[in-house]
């Protein structure tokens, strides 16, 4: 069913429109008669390569794919050949070399491709669904436009199932059976066209002229997301879930959450990013959090899966609601800014430890003074920086949740330090 509906021209492209409708910049591509090298990025089933095989039929040119999963240096060599002979024919005819899934091809084998579409032999073609700009060498990625393709909206998919019916493919499909199929698809034509296959293979066999949702469910068995646990998609979800936590959103952080569970991420590796969150964005002005995610991720490892990701829920929604201040994180980063540029000052005497008798005799720890013997345990004009070093003010409190009343203690403290100072 996939080769039947795969499209042979660009008006026949479903979705994809902000690089293929008028105007738009593969179309103008196609428009000009002049293939260039690009790179292709986007999830599965978006069109990867049907795009590129309509740009060898809109320019007449020799179609070569390559897998970069299952080739290696020789296709690379095989594919240089072919288009040698391609262009020094009789009828001469540009090459176009398409290599799927290119970010699996090492930097040597990425490296081959270079001195041959700088020299204009063959015009270069990658599809990924990694990001290039990590996966793809940068000389390789310089001399390539990177066209980012989009996940089929569900308008899009519908267009598709349409198509297979018009082709006598497929039974009537109920509207309830249709969504499924839609959610099911996940943005993903290859996927939706494989699951209309077994649709219209199963629904043949059993003689069904319509296709309701019981049915439906009973063939596809327990529904699936698209999920790619170690990639573009994994990043940017656990992004998501991070910056909804910061942004007090309750239910945007759960949704991510289980977006990931439900696509199979490690509900450890949650749980560690989440004792993060709680540190980097919470910090004192509720310290409650910390501890509650530490307990989550405790939680979990005793009661395992299903039952203890409702802790790591409980722990989401905790962290969305609670007061935020990345007071600590900034000041951290601060401090080790400092140090990593300033010198290396000396440990002022009086803060030294003396526990011999030479350490005293040379002044170590001479003039300390014990905080807890001081009014209110405090040492009023005691200084513990090194000598020289300003005040650097790494530490400011913001006013929110507990760091309200850190911050009015400190301000209590430094007048005190300003008072002694005068005295």
């Amino acid at each position: 069913m996939a080769e039947r509906l795969r499209p042979r021209t660009l008006a026949e492209v479903v979705g994809q429109q902000h690089l293929l409708g008028p105007g738009m910049p593969l179309r103008i591509a196609f428009e000009s008669g002049r293939p260039h090298s690009c790179i292709l990025w986007g999830p599965p089933g978006t069109g990867k390569t049907t795009i590129a095989r309509l740009m060898a039929d809109a320019f007449d040119a020799q179609f070569i794919a390559i897998s970069a999963v299952l080739g290696g240096v020789k296709d690379i060599r095989d594919a240089v050949a072919l288009a040698e002979s391609a262009q020094g024919g009789l009828q001469r005819q540009a090459t176009i070399v398409f290599v799927d899934e290119v970010h699996r091809f090492n930097k040597a084998q990425q490296d081959a491709f270079l001195p041959h579409v700088e020299s204009g032999l063959f015009t270069f073609i990658g599809a990924t669904t990694e990001n290039p700009s990590f996966e793809v060498n940068s000389a390789l990625l310089s001399r390539a436009t990177v066209y980012v393709l989009q996940s089929l909206t569900e308008g899009d998919l519908k267009q598709i199932v349409a198509k297979a019916q018009d082709s006598q493919a497929l039974p009537a499909i109920e509207s309830e059976a249709l969504e499924r199929l839609i959610a099911y698809a996940d943005g993903d034509a290859r996927r939706l066209l494989n699951t209309l296959e077994t649709v219209a293979v199963t629904a043949a066999a059993e003689q069904r002229d319509t296709v309701d949702e019981a049915w439906l469910l009973k063939v596809l068995g327990q529904q699936l997301r698209r999920y790619d646990k170690g990639g573009e998609q994994f990043y940017d979800t656990i992004s998501a879930l991070h910056k909804s936590v910061r942004g007090s959103d309750p239910d945007a952080a759960l949704y991510w959450l289980v977006r990931m569970l439900d696509g199979g991420a490690e509900p450890r590796y949650l749980a560690r990013r989440l004792v993060r969150m709680a540190s980097e964005d919470i910090g004192l002005a509720d310290p409650r959090a910390l501890r509650l995610a530490l307990d989550a991720a405790e939680v979990y490892e005793r009661l395992g899966s299903p039952e203890g990701e409702l802790a790591l829920a409980e722990c989401v929604v905790y962290l969305a609601v609670a007061p935020k201040s990345n007071a600590v994180y900034k000041a951290f980063n601060a401090a080790r800014a400092f140090v990593r540029q300033d010198v290396t000052r000396p440990v002022p005497l009086h803060l030294r430890n003396a526990p011999t008798r030479l350490m005293k005799e040379l002044d170590y720890g001479k003039g300390y003074r014990y905080a807890h013997d001081e009014e209110g345990g405090f040492a009023a004009g005691e200084r513990y920086l090194p000598e020289g070093m300003a005040e650097p003010g790494f530490y400011q409190p913001v006013p929110r949740g507990l760091e309200i009343k850190i911050g009015e203690k400190l301000a209590e403290l430094r007048r005190r330090n300003r008072d002694a100072g005068k005295a």
